[in-house]
């Protein structure tokens, strides 16, 4: 049983107009490009593939992409958009899909979604058994901004328009969070969701490589390639497994 939530019917027909910031160019397009460029040409795995937002444009690329996601309602409207791309429902700790890839992926903070440490320790290891010798596993994961907290705030955004307000909770001992999103709807009503995670540091992310058997090979604050430091708010590492 995997401990992330689950997308329903309503938030997966939702989803790529909730999430059009995510879709931009200049959001989506250096991160097809550092990703294709990493595969080489060959074999791509997406952990949560979700509704295709990276892995339908790694297709155009002329790449072979398999997906595993959680979400029969997300396969659904993937597969409104790509019929042909494979895609195995089921959790990304555990869930394995035959042959073997020279790249596995997961994006968008999605390996915080599920929310305890022993299954991201197993999603680095399911993604380690599905390299082949000399492939990589990328994330692409934001940094806490528990920098942000004064003493008695109880939540800190993350993202403010016209249109979407996003805060976090976080509880620092457990290192679990609550994502609150509040959005306006085109009748001038408000609509509130949530969605829980587990914030992983990049140095856990690290050690739960090392425990998988990879090797960082690089990191960076944006898939740009912008250096990583200490004010850095997201982090895209790339880990390889020995030849």
């Amino acid at each position: 049983m995997t401990s992330s939530d689950l997308w329903d019917e309503d938030t997966a027909a939702r989803y790529d107009e909730a999430s059009a910031d995510m879709f931009a160019p200049d959001v989506l397009d250096p991160a097809v490009d550092r990703l294709a460029a990493l595969a080489g040409g060959g074999r791509v795995l997406e952990l949560a593939v979700g509704t295709g937002r990276v892995a339908i444009p790694l297709v155009a690329r002329g790449l072979e992409v398999v997906g595993i996601e959680l979400s029969q309602p997300m396969v659904d409207q993937l597969h409104r958009k790509s019929p042909d791309l494979p895609v195995t429902v089921g959790d990304m700790a555990t869930t394995t899909v035959p042959g073997e890839f020279a790249l596995v992926y997961v994006v968008w903070n999605s390996i915080s979604n599920v929310r305890t440490q022993d299954e991201q320790i197993a999603c680095f290891a399911n993604a380690a058994r599905h390299l082949v010798p000399g492939g990589r596993f990328v994330i692409e994961l934001w940094i806490p901004g528990i920098r942000r907290f004064p003493p008695g705030q109880a939540a800190v955004p993350f993202h403010l328009d016209e249109r979407h307000a996003g805060f976090d909770t976080y509880d620092m001992a457990t290192q679990q969070g609550t994502s609150h999103h509040y959005t306006r709807q085109p009748d001038g009503t408000t609509r509130y969701g949530a969605s829980n995670f587990r914030y992983i540091w990049p140095a856990e992310c690290d050690l739960m490589a090392r425990l998988a058997g990879l090797e960082l090979e690089s990191r960076h604050a944006d898939w740009q390639g912008a250096p990583f430091t200490n004010d850095s708010e997201s982090h895209v590492s790339v880990w390889r497994k020995p030849a």
